[in-house]
């Protein structure tokens, strides 16, 4: 994708970002090699659990047969069996959830090294990439998790299971896994629709409370600036013809709407009122751009887990663009 994006100044913003943005090949500087290397862990590990959740088939048909026979003790044994290790699975997505808060990538893109957010992002390309690389992981899991209901329905088959096996003082093969107040945790981060992305903006705005010497445009005007670059690499015939396949679009669509969405929640009156400083409307064109079914989920994205596009403040237009 080599010198993937410049972009112009072609919106009615003032001064969109004009650089060029390699969002495939970008290496890391010594400066950022330490930081680099931290966060590359996580990603390494991101693609693994994005793997496993595609794979993920659930133990329904168990499931259903012992709870139509609830005096059949095989049938009982063998959906219990079934379902234990897949809760294994589903505290491993948890607690790789508890990961991604990641306070050191977000204070190297929003310190006061450089004058700007476009500086940073120009300079320090191997970290924006990472950055964006987290957005679509999450935009990603929230994606299958929200299209697969056995998730669900197999972990409160658990803890039903678990408090009935409790009750009777049945030793429970599986329990030291997964305690009272870690089923808890976990069930609250699974019934969420977009738990990854909630844990992200709830992490980002975590960066932002605990930060208090830097000012909150830092970090805002990071997330826009990189909205920004999305959407002209999206909209404009002669970058996206460098893509070298299609799965850089939805790369770059899925980050352009996680940004969105995280500025959403961080800055004070959010990405929908008219002093945003992202275009909105040029956004959700370039998602309508899309073919339909390829971009009904980061639609919805953004209809139901913004913070702010229900304000009355948000211009009717966007809301009628979204409806």
């Amino acid at each position: 994708m080599g010198n993937l994006l410049k972009v112009l100044t072609c919106t009615d913003l003032e001064q969109e970002p004009n650089f060029f943005l390699d969002f495939e090949n970008a290496q890391p500087t010594e400066a950022e090699r330490e930081i680099w290397e931290e966060v590359d862990v996580v990603l390494k590990d991101a693609k693994a659990i994005l793997d496993e959740l595609q794979a993920y088939k659930g133990a329904g048909p168990d499931i259903r047969e012992a709870i139509q026979n609830p005096n059949d003790e095989a049938l009982q044994e063998k959906a219990w069996a079934a379902v234990v290790p897949l809760v294994g699975k589903l505290k491993k997505f948890y607690e790789f959830s508890q990961r991604l808060a990641l306070h050191s990538l977000l204070g190297a893109l929003t310190s006061e090294t450089y004058s700007d957010p476009t500086q940073h992002l120009e300079r320090e390309q191997a970290l924006a990439k990472q950055f964006a690389e987290i957005l679509h992981f999450t935009l990603r899991f929230d994606e299958l998790k929200m299209t697969n209901p056995a998730i669900q329905n197999d972990f409160s088959y658990y803890r039903r299971t678990l408090s009935r096996m409790r009750i009777n003082n049945v030793p429970a093969e599986g329990e030291n896994e997964v305690n009272n107040e870690l089923a808890n945790r976990i069930s609250l981060f699974y019934a969420d629709a977009t738990p990854m992305l909630k844990t992200l903006s709830d992490g980002t705005t975590k960066f932002v409370s605990e930060n208090k010497n830097l000012p909150i445009e830092n970090t805002t005007d990071c997330l826009s600036t990189m909205a920004s670059v999305c959407k002209v690499m999206l909209e404009t015939p002669e970058y996206r013809s460098r893509f070298t396949s299609e799965d850089t679009v939805s790369f770059c669509l899925r980050v352009m709407v996680g940004v969105i969405i995280l500025y959403d929640y961080v800055h004070p009156v959010g990405a929908f009122a008219k002093s945003s400083k992202i275009d909105m409307k040029g956004c959700i064109k370039v998602l309508k751009d899309q073919p339909p079914n390829s971009v009904e989920g980061l639609l919805n994205a953004l209809r139901y887990t913004t913070k702010h596009l229900n304000d009355e403040s948000t211009n009717k237009t966007i809301k009628s663009m979204l409806q």
